[in-house]
């Protein structure tokens, strides 16, 4: 599932037991889980913590006493395959693992916007603020998926979270009151946090998932606020 293409990053920031435990078992929405399982795959520590979560949750399962199933189940699951057959699917060129920034899964979300270069066209980006691009992945009710683009030196102005947003540096880096974040590193924002990232002199490539929403603080970006959606 995961690529094996970054061997000599090793992330400092990480999800924590709580999000691990929560995306082993499935509890995460699909943007969060993009979130967690693209820091994973910079990420050997993690990948090791979830699998140990896995076995113990799959060791859980078997200790449960199967429910008897109904008859001609068997014959109903069998006549469904038969009639939802996929199409066969054709092969998508994909740039070699050196080449793209992107690792599955989050690659696999950007079929079709991948050039043989491993990079997405400019017109697939869309203005968010000055210096700042994004490109959206997932959108519906549990929030924003979005990959960010960021010129050096460009800062995010200071706000808090309506929920949790989750933010995992694909090249590049930022800073903000809380450190600096680097490939592989996932920030995780809440409402008890306010901060100003500002990406690092080469700028900063990053997949965000929000879920909440944005809020500005100050009084500046209280009125903000009514007009700017992040």
């Amino acid at each position: 599932m995961w690529d094996e293409a970054f061997p000599m990053i090793r992330p400092s920031h990480h999800p924590g037991d709580t999000l691990l435990i929560d995306y082993a078992g499935g509890a995460l929405c699909e943007g969060a889980s993009l979130a967690v399982a693209t820091h994973l795959a910079f990420c050997p520590a993690c990948r090791h913590e979830v699998a140990e979560m896995e076995a113990i949750g799959g060791a859980l399962l078997d200790e449960l006493e199967p429910e008897p199933l109904s008859n001609g189940c068997l014959e109903a699951l069998m006549a469904r395959l038969d009639h939802e057959r996929p199409a066969p699917c054709r092969p998508v060129p994909r740039p070699p693992a050196e080449q793209s920034r992107y690792p599955e899964p989050l690659r696999s979300y950007l079929r079709g916007r991948l050039g043989r270069d491993g990079r997405i066209a400019e017109e697939g980006w869309r203005f968010l603020q000055p210096g700042m691009r994004g490109l959206d992945l997932l959108s519906g009710p549990n929030g924003t998926t979005r990959l960010i683009r960021m010129k050096g030196g460009v800062g995010v102005p200071q706000h808090t979270h309506g929920g949790i947003e989750l933010t995992v540096v694909l090249e590049g880096g930022f800073s903000d009151e809380f450190g600096a974040f680097l490939p592989g590193d996932l920030a995780i924002g809440d409402p008890s946090l306010v901060h100003r990232p500002v990406s690092d002199p080469e700028g900063c490539l990053c997949l965000a998932t929000t879920i909440g929403g944005l809020r500005l603080t100050g009084p500046l970006g209280r009125l903000f606020n009514r007009f700017i959606k992040f």
